[in-house]
């Protein structure tokens, strides 16, 4: 939610947490992808991706 965090914080509070950690042995590509939303508008407001 954007009214708790600010906004773009998305992708490195998936890397700060390590949610793709269990992933990275298999060999496959990683896509981290940050959806934002906000409970003002009750809609998505921001969106990132990023391929490590």
């Amino acid at each position: 939610m954007v009214e708790l965090e600010p906004a773009g914080r998305t992708l490195q509070k998936l890397k700060d947490r390590g949610y793709a950690d269990k992933y990275r042995a298999a060999g496959q590509p990683i896509h981290l992808i940050g959806i934002e939303f906000s409970r003002e508008q009750r809609a998505l407001v921001g969106f990132d991706v990023e391929t490590p």
